[in-house]
Parts: structure tokens; sequence; C-alpha cells
């Protein structure tokens, strides 16, 4: 029963689907992040506890259900020549709504919308947000359980690195939000990779395949040189403090 513990390629299968899930979360982290940030203080560290525990229940039945995942893939009918499934329907939508939503957040930060008082409009509701959610973690659970399948062939496997990668995710996403929320450049970058994640969503719904890496290289050289901007800014803003306090 329990001959897979001491098997070598069980536990390589099992670190390498962790790390794989961990990496393909990190845009439902963004995502999660970015939408709880327009919460009240108080109510941001559970939208995201939730959001992060609908991401595990959605990825776990999506695993329990692989026949249904399966049957997913096969056409349903052509548009144009092109053979749509389940997954291409998914993934379209999925994309598109990721693509609508982004782009309204990048609206809002560029033009910071104010009311005819000048005040800004009310936080918008806990439950948008958590549906909201909701609607992405499906895509993107899709997208991880079709990995974890094409991995390992042990259903207890895949079980425990989903559970594993969305435990890390969790305690990732607290600093992360705050991060984001602290940095409005940092939160526009996040903005721009969800952008281009829902592009590739979009792409992929169409049996275009644009491999993840690129985009994944292109976000993390831009996080690093912003990173190194906001060290040049602070060490500025220092130098300016000291020399003011001398005059």
């Amino acid at each position: 029963m329990l001959d897979w513990v001491a098997d070598p390629q069980i536990w390589i299968g099992f670190l390498t689907l962790v790390a794989l899930e961990i990496v393909l979360g990190i845009d439902n982290i963004i995502f999660i992040s970015i939408l709880a940030g327009k919460l009240p203080p108080e109510q941001r560290d559970r939208a995201r506890v939730l959001g992060l525990a609908a991401a595990l229940v959605s990825r776990l039945l999506l695993l329990l259900g692989l026949s249904w995942v399966v049957q997913l893939t096969e056409p349903l009918f052509e548009v144009f020549g092109h053979e749509i499934s389940g997954r291409d329907l998914i993934l379209l939508l999925g994309g598109l709504f990721l693509l609508g939503k982004s782009v309204t957040e990048i609206h809002h930060n560029m033009e910071a919308p104010h009311d005819k008082d000048g005040k800004k409009p009310a936080a918008v509701s806990f439950t948008s947000v958590i549906l909201q959610i909701m609607v992405l973690d499906i895509v993107f659970s899709l997208d991880s359980v079709i990995t974890a399948v094409g991995m390992v062939d042990e259903l207890g496997v895949m079980v425990a690195a989903v559970v594993v990668a969305v435990a890390v995710m969790l305690f990732a996403s607290g600093p992360i939000s705050r991060f984001v929320d602290s940095h409005p450049t940092i939160k526009m970058l996040a903005l721009a990779f969800l952008v281009l994640i829902g592009v590739m969503l979009v792409a992929e719904g169409l049996d275009q395949h644009i491999p993840k890496g690129y985009i994944y290289f292109a976000m993390a050289f831009s996080v690093v040189v912003e990173l190194l901007n906001i060290r040049v800014r602070s060490r500025n803003a220092k130098k300016e403090a000291s020399a003011s306090k001398m005059k």
C-alpha cells in the first residue's frame, strides 16, 4: 500500500508538481490581491483566504472528476475550421473576463475616478469580490489540473501537491498583497501581467499555444527593473531629506 513512499520517482514528480502549481498560481495570487485591495482593510485578509480556499476546492473537485476533465478536450463544434471543445470555451470566456477586468482596473487606476462631490466611490461589496475570484479560480484551476494530470499518474500525489501548493500560496498572498498595495507601479505591472495572461488564455482557447515561460520571464524582468527603480527612488528621497535637514 505504501510502496510509493519509498519510490524516488514519486517524490520527484510530487516536488516538481508542487513547484509548477505554485508558478501557475502566481497569476491567481495577483488577481486575488488586486481584487481584495478594493475592499476595506478589515476584510482583505478574509477575502484572500476565501479566494484561495475556493481555488483549492475547485482544483480538488476537478481532480476527483478526472473523467469529466478528459471529456472537456473532446471537440463540441467547429468555428471557421477550428474545433472548439469545452476546455476551449472555458479558456475563452475566462480569458475575456480577465482581459475586461484587468483593463477596467488599469483605467480606474489611471483615471482615479471620483464622484461629483470629489469623494472616492464606495468600496465594492465583499460578495462581488468573492464571486469574481471564484469565476477566475475555475479557469486557473482547469489549467492547473491539466498540468497535474500530464505529469503524475497517482491521484493521491496530485491531491497532495495541490494542497501543499495552495498552502504556500496562502502564506505568500499576504506579503504579496501588501507589497502590491503599497507600490502603485508594481500594481500596474501586475495588472499588465493579468492582461498578458488573459491574452494567453484566449489564444489557448483558439488552439494557439503561447509558452508561459516567455510571459513569466518578461514579467519577472520587469519586476526586477521596477524593484531597482524603487530602491533608487528611496535612496534619493533619503538624500533629499538629509540635505533639507542640513540647510
